[in-house]
């Protein structure tokens, strides 16, 4: 340790995965990071990643045990991007409790907590502001042009920056779903220091920060959220009884994932089908022709998902 006792000790003494906050060795360096916390992701990185290295000044990317080649796979884009240099890979090697009733039974302070597995890579950032974001999330190409300039301007400010994600579920590489029938929204951007740090709530773990923040939406558009219906999305979870007034993001992912899977997401509200032209990915299509051109608002339902 470069500094004396750490700021957030686990229990197990695994005193490399202790927390020690970057802001108390002095200023932190303007820009933004993208921290990335991931597990078998090696699919989706590299639709994910090269837009996100247009789009933020450097990226931290977490992996949490996979199997699946995903730390060569983010080496190898890094590369092919040009953006080796901007890019930190490292690991945590312990089990994380699964959301829900499993998160609920860790202490917030283990290693095996889904807040302490927070804490411990954000304190990888070195930047004064941060961006929370999921292995599965691809940026469009107005989301990249959006948080490159919004990077630079954020600083000083305080600014939470919530963005709205589009869930995609793909069939297969020609055919997806889109789920325009509700609005998931939630903060993604954050100042680093010491009131924006991650604590534990029912379900998962909550990013804290002051209530005399200004909260800045971005507009629709600028990501979705690929979800493979050959993969258990719900894998993470220890269970799928999603509870409507503290996980109703799920909950609906939970309706949209049956209703594809019984043949009837055309009898789901909000749900759109989309055929992708021969030799195009679906993904591709989504990202770069079919959602640009989609009129607005994308999602014109009332009803929202704030998580």
């Amino acid at each position: 340790m470069s500094r004396g006792a750490p700021d957030i000790a686990n229990v197990e003494g695994e005193h490399d995965y202790d927390v020690t906050w970057p802001w108390n060795d002095g200023p932190l360096t303007p820009g933004l990071t993208c921290v990335f916390r991931v597990r078998n992701e090696a699919r989706n990185l590299p639709w994910v990643l090269p837009p996100m290295f247009e789009a933020v000044q450097h990226v931290v990317l977490v992996d949490n045990g996979s199997d699946d080649g995903t730390p060569e796979v983010a080496r190898r884009v890094a590369e092919e991007c040009g953006a080796s240099d901007r890019f930190t890979l490292t690991a945590y090697p312990f089990r994380v409790s699964r959301a829900g009733a499993e998160h609920l039974a860790t202490p917030p302070d283990s290693v095996h907590s889904l807040t302490h597995f927070y804490n411990w890579s954000f304190s990888q950032v070195r930047t004064s502001y941060s961006m929370k974001w999921d292995g599965d999330m691809v940026l469009t190409r107005e989301g990249v042009a959006t948080l490159a300039d919004l990077s630079w301007q954020l600083e000083d400010s305080g600014a939470v920056v919530l963005v709205p994600r589009h869930p995609v579920s793909i069939v297969n590489d020609s055919e997806a779903w889109i789920d325009l029938g509700f609005r998931f929204l939630e903060p993604w951007i954050y100042p680093m220091g010491p009131e924006f740090t991650f604590v534990k709530a029912f379900e998962w773990e909550v990013r804290e920060f002051p209530n005399t923040s200004e909260r800045i939406i971005l507009p629709e558009g600028l990501c979705v959220e690929l979800k493979w219906l050959d993969v258990d999305e719900f894998a993470h979870w220890s269970h799928t009884e999603f509870d409507t007034s503290r996980a109703p993001r799920k909950r609906r992912e939970w309706e949209v994932y049956s209703a594809i899977r019984d043949g009837r997401a055309d009898r789901l509200e909000g749900m759109q089908h989309i055929q992708a032209p021969p030799g195009v990915h679906v993904i591709d299509h989504i990202t770069r022709t079919w959602l640009p051109r989609a009129p607005r608002p994308l999602v014109r339902r009332v009803g929202r998902l704030d998580v």
